[in-house]
């Protein structure tokens, strides 16, 4: 799993040399749905890196005695942007609605003049990363010659289509980032900072939106003591070792 920092370096040195790459944003309810889809499981497999978007993530990483750090999707949108900027990379933004679409489009062009976004590509509520509409957008990705995609489809469709697109388009990046095209674009509010701190974030979002959020938290704190104890059962193992 790995850090912002080390994240990018490795996109930046992979966007210089013409190669693509897949980016997961590992949080709670991730974990709840690979547990119980198949093809989302395999498609976290064949990512390249995996982020810690989640601090309950965080936690059990330290009760595994492998601690990784906090790094939310939607934090890497920007400096991911730069690295784009620097190397001249084509920029594609995929998911959510053609509204907010362009609106973070001229919010990113704005912070970043020079950024070069080559598509913008709202799919329909029934997409399927398998299905023709998926068809559709990898050629798109192939004639705008898309070199950084930011995938905002939510789990698990956007984590099975960028695996499934990295094959067929290799020289593409890909950032699954759920809901960050919303927060650049004003359309959905971030947890203001002191929530972000006191790491409760999904506090915040429940109140936003709690049809969708409560049924997903809900499942979410379900697994969490398994989970703990399985970490925890990691850590001994480690020190059994040693």
């Amino acid at each position: 799993m790995s850090d912002q920092d080390t994240l990018l370096k490795a996109v930046r040195e992979r966007q210089a040399g013409g190669r693509g790459f897949t980016v997961a944003t590992l949080n709670l309810d991730h974990v709840a749905k690979i547990a119980v889809l198949p093809d989302f499981a395999q498609a976290y497999m064949r990512h390249d890196y995996v982020v810690a978007d989640g601090r309950p993530v965080v936690w059990l990483s330290w009760i595994a005695g492998h601690p990784v750090k906090l790094t939310p999707g939607s934090e890497l949108i920007l400096p991911l942007c730069r690295v784009a900027l620097d190397l001249g990379a084509r920029v594609a933004l995929i998911g959510s609605t053609d509204s907010v679409l362009q609106t973070a489009a001229g919010a990113l062009q704005a912070q970043f003049p020079g950024l070069h976004i080559c598509a913008k590509i709202s799919p329909s509520q029934s997409f399927d990363p398998y299905g023709e509409e998926a068809n559709h957008i990898i050629a798109e990705l192939r004639r705008t010659r898309a070199q950084l995609c930011f995938v905002a489809l939510g789990a698990p469709k956007q984590e099975c289509f960028a695996a499934r697109a990295h094959v067929l388009v290799p020289q593409a990046g890909f950032v699954s980032i759920g809901a960050g095209l919303d927060f650049i674009s004003g359309h959905q509010r971030r947890a203001p900072r002191i929530f972000r701190r006191l790491a409760l974030e999904w506090f915040w979002r429940m109140l936003e939106n709690p049809r969708r959020m409560i049924p997903r938290y809900a499942r979410c704190f379900l697994i969490l003591p398994r989970l703990g104890v399985v970490a925890f059962k990691t850590r001994l193992a480690g020190i059994s070792a040693d």
